[in-house]
């Protein structure tokens, strides 16, 4: 286990969108570097950087055209090489993004495997034996080229999918088992690409849909028996590099895949769904736990989170994030306070930290905008950062339409400019905590935590992080339950509570950090 990742707070950015250096419209790597010290002076830590391979951007570079190459509109290697450079010294780490279940289908190696002639990379991707069969329960592109098969593709029409095989053959005349040299030449591939961008600086990867390699593997058994493999790798060759999963299943992915950390991701009606965006789209309510609406059961989320938590602890760490580029922004349903109060709950929750860019700000989704790049829905959620009231807001030099997507240049759309100024701003609130759980080693990583109070449909959730206790209400009402502490030291606060005759009483949208 890297030393480092249990005191980590991650800054996730979408490179496309953070600061544009050369004033052509778009981020690039040149403007991530001159950003370093805002990221290193809020607290954070580590940077988890989206894809900047060459690509073509039909699913905003997850669609990967060139695995060792760093695309034109970022910037080249040697900026890469640079950014890791200046990361380290600072004293921070960069987790670039890996996609290793798809390419582009403008990438090289289907350049190859499409081609009707069998060569060495014909099975590099999964292709039915004929022109004629697709299957309906695999999502294929039928007819697209000369080769006479069919291939399948992970969603995007315009992303093969890497073949690593299948757990269950179910049509032997073109699945291949997960043993088949070629299958396994596959992963070699995969393992080379790391080395590339590990060797360069690079401190590990985040793993874009880290299950879906092998096909038919429903338990995700042999999927995980190939990461297990990948971190013996790293194990031996990166001992100080880390391996975080898009999964969203811990055992698996860190007791049996050899992750480092896991995402707790949105999946509707999981635990951090009905915690943070249990959105009711039918009734228009909002019924998180989170929200001030007190119509949220925390139950959901102990009942999930706290039987994965024992059984990884040891192993691994469950990342909650603030959001990500996949996700509407929090603050789509929630205010200031709100967000306060959900912020400082998940940097003092076990486990290790993600903060999207501009979440710390405040900045707003952006429900209205077309698709960019397949975003879709979750283009609202890639705008611009906001710096500061100028052009822009700061983010580029170059004119609004040459923007990559327009600055949200709204009434009262905030900036990192004026909530600094701002003693009680959001920003300085993610600041505090940040700084909190860094200087408390008992609030870092995983260590002692047990739930003290959570009661289904009620109020308030409270558990403790070694000496330290967290109570939060984040409901519009006072409320009070039997509670055996005294509040000694009140470390950090928004509202206010207080104990009297075994009970805690605590106001409304209130969050508390103390010890007994």
């Amino acid at each position: 286990m890297p030393k480092w990742l249990s005191k980590a707070v991650f800054y996730q950015v979408y490179p496309q969108s953070f600061y544009d250096s050369n004033g052509d419209g778009i981020g690039d790597l040149q403007g991530l570097i001159a950003k370093l010290d805002y990221i290193k002076d809020l607290g954070c830590n580590a940077i988890w950087l989206n894809p900047v391979y060459d690509s073509p951007f039909m699913d905003a570079g997850y669609d990967v055209r060139d695995y060792y190459k760093i695309a034109p509109r970022y910037g080249t290697n040697e900026d890469a090489k640079q950014l890791f450079q200046e990361v380290h010294k600072r004293d921070m780490k960069l987790l670039m993004d890996l996609v290793p279940g798809h390419t582009s289908d403008t990438n090289g190696w289907f350049a190859q495997s499409k081609q009707p002639v069998k060569n060495e990379l014909s099975n590099r991707y999964i292709w039915t034996n004929s022109v004629w069969e697709a299957p309906p329960q695999y999502r294929l592109q039928c007819g697209i080229t000369d080769r006479d098969g069919n291939y399948l593709v992970n969603y995007f029409s315009s992303q093969p999918a890497l073949n690593y095989g299948f757990y269950e053959v179910t049509h032997p005349n073109w699945q291949l088992p997960v043993n088949h040299p070629d299958c396994l030449r596959t992963v070699e591939a995969i393992k080379d690409i790391m080395r590339f961008w590990l060797d360069m600086g690079c401190d590990g990867f985040r793993v874009d849909m880290a299950d879906s390699l092998v096909k038919n593997d429903d338990e995700k058994i042999a999927t995980a028996a190939i990461w297990a493999g990948i971190r013996e790798m790293m194990n031996a060759e990166y001992p100080d590099c880390a391996l975080v999963s898009e999964w969203c299943n811990p055992i698996r992915a860190i007791n049996k895949g050899g992750f480092h950390a896991d995402f707790y991701l949105d999946h509707r009606g999981n635990g951090y769904s009905t915690a943070f965006r249990y959105y009711n789209y039918e009734t228009g309510e909002q019924e998180s736990f989170f929200s001030k609406e007190g119509k949220g059961d925390i139950m959901t989320l102990v009942n999930e989170f706290v039987p994965n938590y024992e059984a990884t602890k040891d192993n691994g760490f469950i990342s909650f994030f603030t959001c990500n580029h996949d996700n509407p922004r929090m603050s789509a349903w929630y205010d200031e306070r709100e967000l306060k109060i959900n912020f400082c709950t998940i940097f003092t929750l076990p486990g290790v930290p993600f903060l999207y860019y501009g979440d710390e700000i405040g900045m707003r989704y952006m429900s209205e905008l077309t698709s960019k790049e397949g975003g879709f829905s979750r283009t609202g959620s890639r705008t611009p950062m906001q710096w500061t009231n100028g052009k822009n807001k700061g983010f580029s030099t170059a004119d609004s339409e040459k923007l990559y997507l327009p600055v949200d240049m709204r009434e009262n759309a905030p900036t990192v400019e004026d909530r600094q100024k701002d003693e009680n701003s959001l920003y300085n609130t993610v600041k505090n905590i940040i700084r909190i759980r860094k200087e408390n080693p008992e609030l870092c990583g995983n260590g002692d935590f047990k739930v003290l109070y959570a009661e289904k449909n009620k109020y308030p959730f409270i558990f403790k992080r070694g000496s330290f206790i967290v109570a939060v209400n984040p409901s519009s009402e006072a409320v009070t339950v039997p509670f055996e502490y005294d509040i000694n030291k009140i470390v950090y606060s928004i509202g206010e509570a207080f104990v009297k005759d075994g009970n805690l009483t605590i106001n409304g949208q209130s969050y508390f950090l103390f010890r007994p």
